[in-house]
């Protein structure tokens, strides 16, 4: 069976200067010698295609981005701890960016782009981390110090439930194509950096 396997092989030039001849090479079969694919060969290779794992992802975090967005928008009224602000603004700025790509990535492909509402009786159920209404209105009540840590506790519970479903998209076989898995790593770093963040602050409200 030959070995479908392509490796890149990047030649230095000798002038610092000059680009590298940059090569990509595909092995032979086993005891045969590999060979270096035509710019023509090279052209003709496509990422792979999204499937639905990329698909449902996108449509299942959007709301899921909404709701921690509904959230943020809490923090300016209810607290004047700055900790607190500054990591509700980064979420903020950068889960309403990420909202833009997801939306861009569905009407790119020519998919329908759901709604971005905060809300909704099954999400609980459906996506992990989604707040449930009794929880939304407990925390829209604190004020001060109890609403700081409550928004901790909920953020982190609502950051774990992205980064599961982060994961479930490569148990479902999703993340295959380049742009849907660059997006799901970016989601995992970001927010495994987050929760690391909040769970500092939580500790240092506790001590």
């Amino acid at each position: 069976m030959a070995v479908t396997a392509i490796v890149l092989g990047v030649v230095l030039a000798d002038d610092p200067g000059e680009l590298p001849d940059v090569r990509v090479v595909q092995p032979g079969a086993p005891g045969e010698a590999g060979r270096t694919l035509s710019p023509d060969e090279l052209a003709s290779i496509t990422p792979p295609p999204y499937n639905v794992a990329d698909v449902a992802f996108f449509e299942r975090m959007i709301p899921h981005h909404a709701q921690a967005l509904e959230m943020t928008a809490l923090v300016p009224s209810r607290t004047s701890n700055q900790d607190i602000v500054l990591l509700a603004r980064r979420i903020e700025i950068s889960q309403r960016d990420e909202i833009g790509l997801m939306q861009a990535w569905l009407t790119n492909r020519g998919l329908a782009v759901p709604a971005p509402h905060a809300s909704h009786p099954a999400h609980d159920e459906l996506m992990p981390g989604m707040l449930n209404d009794e929880q939304l209105a407990q925390l829209s009540r604190a004020r001060g110090a109890e609403f700081d840590r409550l928004f901790l506790e909920l953020m982190i519970y609502h950051h774990e439930g992205a980064l599961a479903m982060a994961n479930e998209l490569y148990a479902n076989g999703g993340g295959l194509e380049p742009e849907s898995d660059r997006f799901a790593r970016d989601v995992i770093a970001d927010q495994s950096i987050e929760i690391s963040r909040m769970k500092d602050l939580l500790a240092a409200m506790a001590s």
